[in-house]
């Protein structure tokens, strides 16, 4: 992978995380949240072994993890930069419009509103559509097999995490989550 390419990927992850972290100081105060067990084997555990995963390939020596899915070229690194920057864009986006209603947990805030403006109009989990999209471009990037698996342990791990949302939210929000729930998809526009 050249220069240019490992370190736009470097960057979008890096102002994703700068970002991130900065808008959670502003996040109102919890009002409902789920055990921190759960939180961490269901969702925190599995994205840490999903960005392990995606690390420098000489962790994985020379094991099937490391055979290549597709080839190294410029054109598949072109394709996965545009992937990782466009979830860039929607997950910092969809960040953005949620406001101070944001948690990095499955959480209700104290006077927690429904948002679905921006890219909530589209999907009722666009940060989730955002960070698949990340990964995925940071998947092909990589090429190699433990980028799938990565991918599809994120994706499982997300599920987990949205059906639960879905949950706190329908019983928080009663009638409009609902109705809201039945206009929109899940992750991906007219799909999912």
């Amino acid at each position: 992978m050249s220069a240019f390419f490992k370190t736009a990927l470097m960057l979008c992850w890096l102002v994703l995380l700068i970002y991130w972290g900065w808008s959670a100081l502003r996040a109102k105060p919890v009002a409902r949240n789920e055990s921190r067990l759960k939180q961490l084997l269901v969702y925190w555990l599995p994205l840490a072994i999903a960005v392990f995963l995606l690390g420098p390939g000489h962790w994985f020596g020379h094991s099937w993890l490391r055979e290549q899915f597709v080839p190294h070229t410029t054109p598949v690194f072109t394709i996965a930069l545009v992937l990782s920057v466009a979830g860039t864009v929607v997950a910092i986006w969809a960040r953005h419009q949620l406001g101070r209603n944001w948690s990095g947990n499955v959480q209700i805030k104290q006077e927690h509103t429904l948002i679905t403006a921006g890219p909530y109009t589209w999907v009722r989990h666009p940060i989730y559509s955002g960070l698949l999209l990340l990964f995925c471009g940071t998947a092909l990037m990589v090429g190699d097999w433990r980028g799938v698996i990565a991918v599809a342990i994120v994706f499982a791990s997300f599920w987990f995490k949205l059906r639960q949302e879905e949950c706190f939210l329908a019983e928080h929000f009663g009638a409009p989550y609902l109705d809201y729930a039945r206009r929109t998809k899940l992750l991906i526009p007219g799909l999912l």
